[in-house]
């Protein structure tokens, strides 16, 4: 667990590289790798800044991605399947790099996605970016597969070290590009990119992602989110752009302030549903704690529930796992 609590810091680290330990990592790899060390170290702001200065390298030779990152990662990998077994190194994987990858995977995704975004005019722009990002080292978001092999020799020190140090990384025969690390970086608690008030993710340069609870969304978009109201979010054309708008207005505000009624009430709560074009409605219990606060109130609570719900008994029950028959409490909480 040291491992991937070290490694989950990795991932997740921001702030300026330490350029002088990433290189010295860089080195490493080469020599491990029997190549010579790199004629030229190229810093860059961002991946995106990354792509824009490989494409401007002037006789740096072939890729030697394979030889210092994916031949290594293999080899130790087969050592550590012989060593331990099949179902020895599955629960290695499963209790190191496991723990990492759906994370920063889809991260590194996102950032990919992002840098083509930004650099692509044109089919063929999208193309050739993409081809320079094959040749990427992802350094820090590297973590997860780094995790599975961390006190288990040290034939992966070079790339762990730059990993540590630094961002993504591009070597070539005589030259490196390497990039710096986010100077932020905001995730919700299933760990997906989300922020209401500015980047979810952004570089020195201003290469930045918006996005709200993993969803990609328009910067300017986020911007308007403080100035929303029931007629703007009725107004947005955009499904997915009306659900963020309503997540971060709040059901409850907007079922107050739109004027909605009810559609059923019982003993365990009132039930509202908003009908929205183009998209399934929102239904929503409310229900009242029973247990008072410590100042003699009692606090108000929305559950979003399924919308073929019709009851606020049967919502109430949905959100414990049962029918609305069989929901039937002894006492409130």
């Amino acid at each position: 667990m040291q491992y991937v609590n070290s490694w989950r810091a990795v991932a997740a680290a921001t702030g300026a590289a330490d350029r002088s330990a990433a290189e010295d990592g860089v080195r490493l790899a080469y020599r491990g790798a029997g190549l010579d060390e790199p004629e030229t170290i190229v810093w860059a702001d961002s991946p995106r800044a990354g792509v824009e200065a490989v494409e401007k390298l002037i006789d740096a030779g072939r890729s030697v991605r394979d030889d210092v990152r994916t031949r290594p990662w293999a080899d130790e990998r087969r050592r550590m399947y012989d060593e331990l077994g099949p179902a020895g190194w599955s629960a290695l994987w499963s209790a190191t790099g496991a723990q990492l990858w759906e994370t920063t995977a889809a991260l590194a995704e996102r950032i990919r996605a992002g840098v083509v975004a930004d650099l692509s005019e044109s089919p063929q722009d999208e193309s050739d970016v993409r081809l320079v990002l094959l040749d990427a080292v992802l350094g820090q978001h590297d973590a997860a597969w780094l995790a599975a092999f961390d006190g288990r020799g040290d034939r992966l020190a070079g790339p762990a070290a730059v990993a540590r140090n630094a961002g993504w990384w591009w070597p070539y025969e005589r030259a490196v590009v390497i990039s710096e690390r986010p100077v932020s970086l905001h995730r919700d608690e299933a760990g997906r990119l989300d922020h209401g008030d500015g980047p979810a993710l952004s570089y020195p340069d201003g290469f930045a992602l918006h996005a709200w609870r993993g969803m990609p969304v328009p910067a300017e978009f986020l911007a308007g989110l403080a100035t929303l109201t029931p007629e703007r979010i009725r107004g947005e054309e955009n499904a997915e752009l009306r659900r963020v708008m309503l997540e971060y207005y709040g059901y409850d505000r907007y079922l107050t302030e739109s004027g909605a009624e009810p559609v059923h009430r019982d003993e365990t709560g009132i039930l509202w549903r908003i009908a929205l074009d183009g998209d399934e409605d929102v239904v929503m219990v409310e229900v009242v704690n029973s247990t008072p606060e410590p100042d003699g109130t009692h606090r108000t609570y929305w559950l979003r529930v399924p919308p073929r719900t019709k009851t606020a008994k049967e919502g109430v029950a949905w959100t414990f796992g049962l029918d609305g028959q069989a929901y039937a409490p002894v006492r409130q909480t």
